[in-house]
């Protein structure tokens, strides 16, 4: 759906994903909100009654259905799948993104994490379903891969804490080395994990 395509509502609730991936939900305003959204200030009432702990929540809700997504057209991207491949295509989005426009942003929900999730029950329900949203569909295009259903789950983890990870990195040393890093270094070791064709 394109910005122009979005109601009020659903822009508010990009505009605070990509504000907390920017700025952490700390430093995320409600009015900043509205004004990156393009909308009335006195929206936020009506759309938001729960305030900024609902918007926090429903950005972080929007975050891991979007990585979720991403999962599906990665894998169709790719002309090999494999385990592999398919997290060189997701920490390719980021080195991308930061050989494109500097190292801004961030995960919205990593930020969320970091910011909420030891103080808001909220937002740390919140942010434990978007890694669930991710982490489901990676486990599933993992299995259909070829690596045992008893093991997607636990290594569809293990790619989206090392993808995270790599990303903090990447930020703090401006320099999209640690996303080049850990795709060369865990490739192998998810391709291995492949125990019947795909």
């Amino acid at each position: 759906m394109s910005e122009r395509q979005r109601g009020p509502r659903e822009r508010m609730v990009f505009s605070a994903a990509q504000l907390i991936r920017r700025d952490g939900v700390n430093a995320t305003g409600m009015r900043e909100v509205a004004a990156h959204a393009g909308a009335p200030r006195g929206s936020l009432q009506h759309y938001f009654p729960g305030g900024k702990e609902q918007l926090v929540g429903e950005a972080v809700a929007w975050a891991g259905r979007y990585a979720g997504a991403r999962i599906g057209r990665f894998v169709e991207g790719l002309s090999g799948p494999t385990p592999g491949a398919l997290f060189a295509a997701m920490a390719a989005q980021w080195t991308e993104e930061y050989e494109r426009d500097g190292f801004v942003t961030g995960c919205p929900v990593a930020a969320a994490t970091v910011d909420r999730a030891a103080s808001d029950e909220v937002t740390r329900a919140a942010v434990a379903a978007a890694f669930t949203a991710w982490r489901t569909p990676l486990a599933e295009a993992l299995t259909a891969m070829g690596v045992p259903a008893d093991r997607s789950a636990d290594l569809a983890t293990l790619m989206i804490s090392t993808l995270e990870g790599a990303i903090l990195m990447a930020r703090a040393e401006q320099n999209v080395r640690p996303l080049t890093a850990v795709v060369r270094e865990l490739g192998p070791l998810l391709d291995a994990a492949v125990t019947r064709p795909a």
